[in-house]
């Protein structure tokens, strides 16, 4: 059982990135899964989340209008598409699966016990 999040790396603002979270050893369709980023001395805060029902979404008001949840069940993958990049979007960002449907709202990094790896997403000229 295992998630592997990648796509991160180094832009500039207003740039774009899309990070993927691959699930592999179980079916990612039936979990909620959310992405979270983290930045040094700071807690996991969640960025977007996705339910596992309806597709239904939620995204922090710090992105809402600029990055995108989605996922794709016949890939076992979930995307996070991130448009018109700032500065302090810079973090490491992790995604993560909850057996529980309605975690994907207001994602609580508790309620998640399936995690990838992280991968470094920096913005910066």
């Amino acid at each position: 059982v295992q998630l592997q999040a990648s796509g991160g790396g180094v832009v500039q603002p207003g740039g774009s990135l899309r990070l993927s979270c691959v699930a592999s050893g179980f079916k990612l369709a039936e979990y909620a899964v959310a992405w979270f980023r983290q930045v040094p001395g700071k807690g996991r805060e969640g960025v977007s989340g996705i339910s596992d029902r309806d597709a239904s979404t939620w995204s922090a008001d710090f992105v809402k209008g600029r990055f995108t949840i989605s996922r794709d069940n016949a890939k076992n993958t979930v995307y996070l598409q991130m448009n018109s990049l700032k500065p302090e979007d810079t973090a490491v960002y992790y995604c993560a699966a909850s057996y529980y449907s309605g975690s994907y709202n207001y994602p609580n990094p508790a309620e998640f016990n399936n995690w990838g790896q992280g991968t470094q997403v920096t913005v910066s000229s």
